[in-house]
């Protein structure tokens, strides 16, 4: 082959190669091209539950009235929170009440203006108002009343009838395995709608605690719960555990933080209520069992305390729960109103009261001293039949202050009211468990 012709193959293979080198570049560019117009987004599995609940989970403010008072003793103004100031002298003024901030949960709504929660978020509010923050963190605020509570459990529902959210579907928590996800949302801190996504960690935690229940008898209560390694923190309570399918599972309520025997700090325990168990609360107020009042209607009636001379009476002599003995301090019995004598063939001694028992409840009001009972029956007229719940503890009567109450039990039992004669006021003792009128 003559120098010339190898000349020229030399040529064709060098420009061979070139053209080669030149696709291969534009192949590997490409997809680089193509990649940057077409990225792709992996969504998490929890993005779709957390869109269709997020919106119904709320906030939940505790109003509570609080008492300041301005007092001229050379020290400027003072806070005591009862209403009392120490070296009162000319330039004294009024006591002055407002109703404030106590403090702020979470809430789900669950219903057309109802709302689930905890009985701690709610407890000893005067009023209450329900926060609903967009994602712009413009807030509404709406007036709600508490209308059905389980203390034991810790749940509550309150009534927001303007607040017109959508309601989460209820899952069923007993399908819960070791394992599953767990999404917890709330106002953690007061940080709307916070998303926190961890597993179950285990289920039927017994979680013991001592409350008291509504008439003011403390107990101790155990109750199963779930564990969860999702955070949860402060406002956290009353807000929604949800399941990936955008269910409600459980209402989160407490963390353990740290162990008071050993000094020890804790990370990724959180206890959540299963939802089963306040599924029976529920039912009750969204099928109308228990009527919910608007929050305007909420304030009961100023407290009628006339003379009962005349008007229908159950026919007893009563007296306070003497609030310094010792049965009432530790809780041992609740607060009410002590009966001290049932008068003979009376509507109480037809219904079954006893001397000694405690009047707890009237128609579904809870019934916490005297005047109050008294204005309660003041309502009604001769024939109205009041359901009343009481408290009874054998030889609880002749029981001294400073000694332990007996147990005892919740009776229900109904009475019909009448017209008779109001007798002469018993005179009682001091030393017992019960105080005049």
């Amino acid at each position: 082959m003559s120098n010339r012709i190898r000349h020229f193959m030399g040529c064709v293979a060098l420009a061979l190669s070139c053209i080669m080198i030149g696709s291969a570049m534009t192949m590997t560019l490409n997809p680089v091209a193509e990649a940057e117009n077409t990225t792709v987004v992996h969504t998490s599995p929890f993005t779709a539950a957390i869109l269709e609940v997020r919106d119904s989970v709320v906030g939940v403010s505790n109003y509570q009235e609080v008492t300041y008072g301005n007092y001229g003793n050379g020290f400027g103004s003072f806070y005591f929170g009862f209403g009392y100031g120490y070296g009162r002298d000319r330039g004294q003024q009024e006591p002055e009440t407002k109703e404030e901030l106590a403090s702020t949960g979470s809430g789900v709504v669950i219903g057309d203006g109802f709302v689930l929660t905890n009985y701690h978020v709610v407890e000893d509010a005067d009023s209450l108002k329900v926060t609903v923050t967009d994602d712009a963190g413009e807030t509404e605020e709406f007036a709600a009343s508490l209308v059905a509570y389980d203390e034991n459990l810790d749940a509550a529902i309150i009534y927001a009838p303007d607040c017109k959210l959508p309601a989460v579907k209820l899952g069923d928590s007993d399908k819960l395995l070791v394992g599953d996800w767990a999404i917890c949302i709330g106002n953690p801190l007061g940080f709307a709608k916070t998303t926190t996504v961890g597993v179950i960690s285990a289920l039927g935690r017994g979680i013991e605690s001592e409350a008291f229940d509504k008439y003011g008898r403390k107990e101790t209560i155990t109750n199963a719960m779930i564990q969860t390694d999702a955070a949860i923190n402060s406002g956290n309570s009353g807000g929604g555990m949800f399941s990936v399918t955008g269910e409600l599972m459980g209402i989160p309520t407490l963390k353990y933080s740290g162990s008071y025997y050993t000094g020890s700090s804790v990370e990724g325990i959180g206890m959540c209520i299963p939802v089963n168990a306040v599924k029976p609360l529920i039912e009750s107020v969204l099928s109308g069992e228990i009527k919910a009042i608007a929050p305007e209607k909420d304030k009961a009636e100023e407290a009628n305390t006339n003379d009962l001379t005349g008007k229908p009476r159950l026919g007893v002599s009563i007296a306070n729960v003497n609030s310094s003995s010792r049965a009432a301090m530790l809780g041992q019995i609740p607060d009410g109103v002590f009966i001290t004598e049932v008068e003979k063939d009376s509507p109480a001694e037809q219904a079954g009261l006893l001397p000694g028992d405690i009047i707890v409840d009237v128609d579904d009001t809870v019934i916490t001293d005297a005047s109050q009972l008294k204005a309660e029956i003041g309502k009604h007229q001769a024939g109205d039949v009041l359901k009343v719940k009481v408290y009874r503890a054998e030889g609880l009567l002749e029981h001294s202050a400073n000694a332990d109450a007996p147990d005892g039990e919740y009776v229900d039992t109904e009475v019909t009211l009448a017209v008779i004669d109001t007798p002469e006021a018993e005179e009682t003792s001091g030393g017992f468990l019960f105080d005049q009128p």
